[in-house]
This record gives C-alpha cells, sequence and structure tokens, in this order.
C-alpha cells in the first residue's frame, strides 16, 4: 500500500481527541504561547482537545500526568511543550522516553533537520521525541512556539492520522 493510500485510511479515522501538556516552571495557560498554538493547530485541523494542562518541571509530577491522559479513552494523542532541552530540570524527555512502547526515532531526526534550517546548529540541543504509547501517539516538543508550530504543521498532523491507523491496524 501506498503512503497515500495510508494517509487516505488515516483520514477516515475522523476526529481525533487530544491533550496538551505544558512542561515549565514559569508559564501559566495565560502566558503559555506554545500550548496555545499547539491547541489552535489542533482544532483547526478539526480535532478536539480534551483538555490543556501547565505541569512544573518536575519528573515525578510530568510522569502522573503523562500516565494519567494515556488512560484515558477519550484522548488518542498527547503532546508535551518544554523540558526537552539539556538544562538541568530538563527531564520530560526521560518521562516520555520510559512510558514509549515504541519510539519513532524518525521524528526526533526530522524535527531536529527542519529545526536546522530555521535555528541552525542550535537544533542539536533538542531532545524532541515522539512514539507510542497505550496506542496513543506521544510527542515530546521544546518550549518555543516556532518549534511547535514547525513540529505540528510539517510531521505531526500531516501523519497523525496515517500514524495510528497503522498503530490499530486498520
Amino acid at each position: 500500500m501506498s503512503v497515500e493510500e495510508h494517509r487516505t485510511r488515516g483520514r477516515r479515522l475522523g476526529v481525533l481527541g487530544s491533550t496538551v501538556i505544558t512542561v515549565s516552571d514559569t508559564r501559566t495557560l495565560e502566558t503559555d504561547t506554545s500550548g496555545q498554538t499547539i491547541v489552535a493547530l489542533f482544532e483547526d485541523a478539526g480535532h478536539e482537545v480534551v483538555e490543556r494542562t501547565v505541569v512544573p518541571d518536575d519528573p515525578p509530577k510530568v510522569d502522573r500526568v503523562l500516565r494519567h491522559w494515556l488512560a484515558a479513552e477519550e484522548v488518542e494523542v498527547i503532546v508535551l511543550t518544554g523540558g526537552t532541552g539539556v538544562a538541568p530540570r530538563d527531564g520530560t524527555v526521560e518521562v516520555v522516553t520510559a512510558a514509549l512502547d515504541l519510539t519513532l526515532p524518525g521524528f526526533g531526526e526530522l524535527f531536529r533537520y527542519l529545526s536546522y534550517k530555521q535555528i541552525g546548529s542550535a537544533a542539536m540541543l533538542s531532545r524532541a521525541v515522539g512514539g507510542v504509547a497505550s496506542g496513543k501517539a506521544v510527542f515530546s516538543l521544546p518550549g518555543s512556539r516556532k518549534a511547535v508550530h514547525l513540529a505540528m504543521e510539517k510531521l505531526i498532523l500531516p501523519e497523525l492520522g496515517h500514524l495510528l491507523s497503522l498503530v490499530r491496524g486498520v
């Protein structure tokens, strides 16, 4: 089956339920432009955002929130933003990676490649990761609004239905 045939099958999944988790010690729902951007892009693509939340840069707290949404039937996609760098408090990637049943190395590789084209060598400092956990698509993105816009528009939204149709075997 061709990629386009897979994408067509993926579009048949219709509206997908998602949640957006911002990992930050300084942002609130009102000041979190990255989370707002993800929500807007999901909604523009016709998907439902079940919840948007801000969690401190504290791995046990991030893990608790992530595990909650992995168990939620109404959520098929989880996008986290923040905590993907190399600063001492950036532990989101470790939490997400530990929860993944399947890693999508190509997501991080392509994201860094596209980021490199935008921001140069600083792209290598991103540890963005994506994969599948409990049958759900999970992506961990940097906290920058420009980065989430890039990841959502160029990688996640174009392949989301395709990814989930493969995971479901439909």
